[in-house]
């Protein structure tokens, strides 16, 4: 039952981000260009995520789970911190420059999109290496602990 929820979901999104056209880079960038000829139709659809977002979110707090989960996994508001800022000015910057975010490049790359398959695949490159730079800082954050450890004794 999740698989099917999840699939309708995701064909749902996709489907959603092709009529507003999210999967056009030129859209998108439309909407950035604020000193320019600026596009506020996309603020439109960001706003009707939000309140559906939100109303789904109020819902489901009420109910006090989720339909097929046994708990509501939400993330902590805190603590803002260096590794969320960057990664939501990485995000920015390549939003502005490519003009897809994840969802839209996925759908994009799925349509035979060459330029969503350039983005997606770039930005896989630079999840996995985010992911391999991580487990590289926490292994030397647990060599300089015991390193550490050992000299206080």
């Amino acid at each position: 039952m999740k698989a099917i929820a999840a699939f309708l979901c995701g064909l749902m999104l996709g489907v959603g981000l092709i009529v507003a056209q999210m999967t056009n880079p030129a859209k998108v960038i439309a909407f950035l260009d604020v000193s320019g000829h600026w596009d506020p139709s996309l603020a439109l659809v960001m706003g009707s995520a939000l309140l559906a977002a939100f109303v789904g979110f109020a819902w489901v707090e009420r109910r006090g789970r989720p339909m097929l989960s046994g708990e509501l996994a939400l993330p902590p508001r805190w603590p803002v911190d260096g590794h969320l800022l960057g990664g939501a000015a990485l995000f920015g910057i390549g939003w502005g420059i490519g003009g897809f975010c994840p969802g839209p490049a996925i759908v994009g790359t799925a349509a035979l999109s060459g330029d969503a398959a350039v983005f997606t695949g770039a930005m896989l490159v630079g999840m996995f290496g985010a992911n391999r730079l991580a487990a590289a800082n926490a292994a030397a954050r647990r060599t300089f602990s015991r390193e550490a450890s050992d000299a206080a004794q």
